[in-house]
């Protein structure tokens, strides 16, 4: 298990530091910034940077992400005089620093000194030195390295004035399959399963002739000859997201130890598959996270506006912070399309209006050398009389006026469940198909949401769902039974739960659960099944003509289906032909005060947003000016609208002028502009709008 327990004194500071983030919003209104690496540059840089920061409003940076080569450029020795020097400028300029520590790109000398630092990937090739995230989590070498270096920047550094908030390594998600990881691998089991006759029952040995005689016969998954154990992938995957928050943890201890009380955190990246962060989330002071949606994605806007509703999710629903995004292009895609400045402003406050009081960067100044030379930056190679610059002195004038919004919350009626191992379970080999992808299911069901203007929490599997109105699972793949009772719990109380295909399916093992399926919600759904199987694309599903929300359009199915047969449900769609013919496809059930849906299939989008809908409305959910949702969605084409506290965020997305009817007379923050009871927002344009008084 991860050591994440903090010793007494270090816990106390901690929970001092956990308001930090909000004290620090208080002082400077909304963060904005980005990544500074002034040791790329000769000195006399460094005060050019430090003017058109002013310039454009800069408040907070983040420095020393990768400087552990210029911090120690030979084993043991240290320059912080560079360092020094720089904290101080940017002190004296009232620009606050988050102060990284360099672990997670070590320099070229601990990697060619000691090769068992550097991981092993599953064919067993050692990777070399000389990039980034070139270090194992579970070396003992690079660990001691590591935390010798964070101790000492943390003594030197911990009450500096300039220094606001401590970051911890820099997007954990390193994988190893070498020695040093089965050691700790094997640690870890112990801890988990106590004897080897528990870890064969719970990896069902007895298949394929796997049984072991101890723990240290135990690999980790490596290159074999046919598919690997599925159970034994998936405790590698929570031991890995373990190990990383224990590396995490170490440093973070030591920060605290050496006297810091600023608030520590690391990013997080999204829906990233290399950690469980519902694990995470108490380890961390604020939510940080970066987020690089591709311009090209016609679906960005709404599956970003996921991401970041689970970012407020993980923090319990308080502000967190946008530590990374892209002012233009990246670098690191096949194909690197552009933002105007005027896309960029406004994936900005797409996400202040999700929660976030932080919009920071990657980077300040474009690198004029290696391998991120070309993605954009807030200063780029062609200077500040550039259309870039400019968008980032506009953008950073529009956060000074968005102050009032600091600290105040999204409040939403809907959940979605969400949860890394079921993730990882679900996307193991041998499956009915390997076309039913959780993330790709989760994208779709909150789409439906989105162009209606309602906002989601997601739910960990087991959360009390009692404030929400609507939860939806679109794919949980295990459902154990505390997770089961707490949605029973809530649809008694009078939720309604619309649970999506080939959920409910297996333990937290990933053993199929026995009996007619989904085996812990047959009663809930009225509805159970016996098998699972692919389906060929269009499949035809006829409709239940009473049913209201039935689409004109678009009733067909695909991916994958389910055996299924009505025990006490209503049944809205059934298989037209094929294996399947006549049987049902999707029903809803009534439960205590509420109603289930059960989706048995891969719907159409327009099906899909049917059923949700019909959910919706049966609860008397509407969006944030009181129009009840509709499959086509009940907002204009690419408007999003959302409600943070008392500020109504309307942000177009799309390529037309977009009107609404607003619920009262307001006013724009950012333009001081009035408007009686309807808004226009132009394409790409955002506004911010507060109730006014009117006599």
């Amino acid at each position: 298990m991860p050591t994440t327990d903090r010793p007494a004194d270090a816990r106390a500071s901690a929970d001092r530091a956990g308001s930090g983030f909000a004290a620090l919003c208080a002082d400077l209104g909304l963060c904005f910034g980005g990544d500074y690496n002034p040791e790329q540059w000769p000195r006399e840089v460094w005060n050019d940077d430090v003017r058109l920061m002013r310039r454009a409003g800069v408040n907070l940076v983040t420095v020393g992400v990768f400087s552990w080569s210029r911090i120690e450029p030979v084993p043991g020795e240290r320059d912080f005089t560079w360092l020094d020097e720089v904290l101080d400028l940017l002190h004296e300029n009232g620009i606050a620093v988050d102060l990284a520590t360099p672990t997670a790109s070590p320099p070229p000398w601990l990697g060619i000194r000691h090769p068992e630092t550097l991981p092993v990937d599953r064919d067993g090739v050692r990777l070399s030195a000389g990039s980034r995230n070139q270090f194992s989590p579970a070396s003992a070498v690079y660990r001691e390295h590591a935390l010798a270096i964070t101790r000492d920047l943390a003594e030197r550094y911990a009450r500096h004035p300039s220094v606001r908030m401590w970051h911890v390594g820099n997007e954990w998600g390193q994988l190893d399959h070498g020695d040093e990881a089965a050691r700790e691998f094997r640690l870890w089991l112990r801890r988990e399963y106590a004897t080897i006759d528990a870890l064969n029952e719970a990896w069902g040995t007895a298949v394929w002739s796997q049984r072991y005689g101890s723990f240290d016969e135990v690999l980790p998954p490596r290159r074999a000859p046919y598919t690997i154990n599925p159970t034994q992938s998936l405790d590698f995957r929570r031991y890995s997201s373990d190990q990383l928050l224990r590396c995490y943890g170490e440093q973070r201890d030591a920060i605290r130890e050496a006297g810091a009380t600023q608030p520590i955190t690391t990013n997080f990246m999204g829906f990233f598959p290399h950690a469980d962060y519902w694990s995470w989330a108490d380890a961390v002071d604020v939510i940080a996270d970066d987020q690089y949606p591709d311009p090209g994605d016609e679906h960005a806007p709404a599956d970003i506006a996921l991401v970041q509703d689970l970012m407020r999710s993980l923090g319990g629903g308080r502000p967190w912070l946008l530590m990374e995004q892209a002012i233009s292009a990246v670098s690191w895609r096949e194909h690197n399309l552009a933002k105007t400045p005027q896309k960029g402003r406004l994936d900005s406050l797409q996400a202040v209006a999700r929660g976030a009081d932080g919009i920071c960067f990657f980077q300040w100044r474009q690198a004029r050398s290696g391998p991120e030379r070309f993605h954009s930056a807030m200063l780029p190679a062609a200077g500040d009389d550039s259309a870039v610059f400019h968008g980032v002195e506009r953008l950073g004038a529009d956060l000074r006026r968005l102050r009032p919004v600091v600290g105040a919350r999204v409040n939403a009626r809907v959940g979605i469940l969400f949860d890394w191992p079921s993730w990882w379970a679900s996307e193991e080999p041998a499956r009915p198909t390997e076309r039913l992808r959780t993330i790709e299911q989760v994208q779709r069901w909150y789409r439906v949401l989105w162009r209606n203007g309602v906002a989601a929490n997601v739910l960990r599997p087991g959360d009390d769902a009692g404030d929400h109105c609507v939860v939806l699972v679109p794919h949980s793949y295990v459902i154990e039974p505390g997770a089961a009772d707490a949605l029973r719990d809530a649809v008694s109380g009078g939720a309604r739960l619309v649970v999506g295909p080939f959920s409910g399916v297996a333990d937290r093992h990933g053993h199929l659960l026995q009996g007619r399926s989904p085996a812990l919600l047959r009663d809930l759904l009225g509805v159970s099944g016996e098998e699972w199987s692919g389906l060929p694309d269009g499949a035809p599903l006829v409709v239940d003509e009473a049913w209201d929300a039935a689409p004109a359009v678009g009733r067909t199915a695909s991916v994958l289906a389910e055996r299924l047969r009505a025990d006490g449900a209503d049944v809205l769609a059934a298989f037209g032909d094929g294996v399947y013919a006549g049987l049902p496809a999707i029903t809803r059930h009534a439960f205590g005060e509420g109603r289930a849906w059960y989706v048995g299939a891969v719907v159409s989008d327009e099906l899909l947003a049917a059923v949700l809908t019909d959910a919706l409305r049966d609860a008397g959910v509407t969006n944030v000016v009181g129009v009840p949702p509709r499959p086509e969605g009940s907002l204009p084409q690419g408007l999003e609208a959302v409600r943070r506290g008392d500020h109504l965020f309307l942000l177009n997305h799309g390529r037309h002028g977009a009107e609404l009817v607003l619920p009262a007379a307001m006013r724009d923050l950012l333009t001081d502009e009035e408007f009686d009871r309807a808004a226009t927002v132009a394409p790409g344009a955002a506004m911010v709008l507060t109730e006014r008084l009117t006599t």
